[in-house]
């Protein structure tokens, strides 16, 4: 049963019946040393950038696509569950990074992954907040009755957005690949949901040439010459960080209201792992205890729609292990957006990070 209560600011929508199986992650194999940036931006400058966002290096794809990384996390997560590829009758692809204008990516991955004729495919174009929001979207689906079985797809290659020389961004985004598995169960209990959208803030991060409204690249409000052009990713860090601090304490508070309703514990939090500067500062604004923070950006930077996956796969040390208890995952950022849910993880399967070597791109 699905419900929405609260106020505007705040409306919590519960959808029962959704469990999460497990989930698989990936990684390309290729790292990129934020140090490395030193001979570009100056020692001091570096220096600064790792002290603040904790990112160390980063794994960044070659002539891999998003969906490259998609396919080896699946296929590790379907065969660690043992599931019948046949069972599976959605299939939600959530990134900013697809491999093509058209067709859907999801068609494709669909073909990679040899589903069955009758799985619905889609792609949902969502950032930050984008793996929260998928989780929204196939608990819905399988509460309602329209699936039984939902893997979710969910990540990014931000890497091919970034300038070289943009030092607001060069040493941030790191790549990753997510899959999780969503199955309809009668015995699950609610599963609270945060959504949110201000689309004043598009912005403060974004790319504005590429697509229908400015193929061209004619729009130069966001280029810096010697910094960034139009096709490259700009963000307004300062915005985006007050957007954050305004906006999701409120969040966090609802769902905990909620876990104190149903008498439940939250184990950790799980904020979008954008830099340490900011989760540290989200984290005392909405009093949150900070050993129940999960913050493991160190080696993988910020990989935008799969940093939450990714993180989860993380503090399981990257074993194959099973997660239990309640999650408060959140992720908030581009368009703005924001989402957040208490997850109730039963036995939920975490496997082992699978790492992709380069030449792996399959079209």
């Amino acid at each position: 049963m699905n419900s929405v209560t609260g106020s505007t600011d705040d409306a919590v929508r519960r959808i029962s019946a959704a469990r999460v199986r497990g989930i698989a992650c990936a990684l390309p194999d290729t790292l990129s040393e934020v140090a490395d940036l030193t001979a570009r931006f100056g020692e001091e400058s570096v220096s600064k950038i790792m002290a603040s966002t904790g990112i160390e290096r980063r794994h960044v794809v070659t002539d891999q696509c998003t969906s490259d990384l998609c396919v080896e996390a699946a296929q590790r997560l379907l065969s660690d569950l043992n599931v019948d590829k046949a069972s599976i009758d959605t299939l939600l692809f959530v990134t900013q990074t697809p491999d093509y204008v058209l067709p859907a990516t999801a068609c494709t991955l669909q073909r990679r992954l040899e589903l069955p004729y009758t799985t619905a495919a889609l792609d949902v174009n969502m950032g930050c907040s984008g793996y929260v929001y998928g989780l929204w979207m196939a608990s819905a689906m399988v509460a309602s009755g329209a699936s039984k079985r939902v893997l979710l797809l969910v990540g990014d290659t931000i890497s091919k957005l970034v300038a070289p020389d943009d030092r607001s961004v060069a040493a941030l985004f790191g790549d990753a690949g997510s899959a999780t598995l969503i199955d309809y169960d009668p015995s699950a209990p609610a599963t609270p949901f945060v959504l949110g959208t201000d689309g004043r803030g598009e912005k403060n991060l974004r790319v504005p040439g590429g697509a229908f409204r400015d193929r061209s690249g004619l729009d130069t409000s966001t280029s810096e010459e010697g910094v960034r052009g139009p096709f490259d990713l700009y963000m307004d860090g300062a915005e985006i960080f007050a957007f954050t601090l305004a906006r999701v304490p409120a969040l966090v508070r609802a769902l905990e209201a909620c876990a104190v309703d149903q008498s439940v514990a939250i184990e950790k939090y799980v904020f979008h792992q954008a830099n340490r500067f900011m989760l540290e500062h989200l984290a005392k604004k909405a009093k949150v205890p900070s050993e129940k923070v999960v913050l493991n950006l160190q080696q993988v930077g910020n990989t935008s729609s799969a940093s939450i996956p990714l993180a989860l796969s993380l503090d399981a040390q990257g074993a194959a292990t099973t997660l239990q208890g309640h999650y408060l995952l959140a992720g908030f950022g581009v368009g703005y957006s924001w989402a957040g849910c208490v997850v109730d993880f039963n036995n939920t399967r975490i496997s082992p990070l699978t790492r992709v070597a380069p030449s792996r791109n399959e079209a």
